[in-house]
């Protein structure tokens, strides 16, 4: 039987690991940590350790949807492409080697259309809200 991506990085701890060293970063990113607050860095860390783990071929994931969790976040490819690069140093630092990180990396990207808005026009257009707030957060260009 083909080992998993999960057991070929060292299964739970290991991601634990990375997501504790990503989200260090996160919630102290001038942009990112916006984001963020008001919630748990370790409740996040958890959800995000179950949900990877399952798409790595780990124990099943239980959360919400992906696309429900972030819906009513305006989140850009700017923004994506920020929060991948702080992930693959993350990758790096943990000490994940460079082809199981390649491979983690592709999972992470395969759910960029997920989360991403083309633009604030078809954010406003496309998600409605009654019970939730949207978030936008403008990058600072100071």
């Amino acid at each position: 039987m083909k080992q998993t991506l999960y057991d070929a990085v060292g299964g739970l701890p290991t991601l634990q690991k990375v997501h504790r060293i990503f989200y260090d970063k996160i919630y102290v990113h001038p942009w990112l940590k916006q984001f963020f607050a008001g919630h748990s860095q370790q409740a996040i860390e958890d959800r995000q350790t179950s949900f990877m783990g399952e798409k790595m071929g780990g124990p099943k994931y239980l959360g919400k949807p992906l696309q429900q969790v972030h819906e009513n976040m305006y989140i850009t490819r700017e923004l994506y492409e920020l929060r991948h690069q702080i992930l693959k140093d993350s990758l790096h630092e943990a000490g994940v080697p460079e082809d199981l990180a390649t491979r983690w990396l592709k999972i992470d990207n395969a759910f960029v259309r997920q989360i991403t808005k083309d633009s604030i026009e078809s954010f406003y257009r496309d998600y409605h809200f009654t019970y939730k707030r949207r978030v936008i957060i403008p990058r600072s260009r100071s």
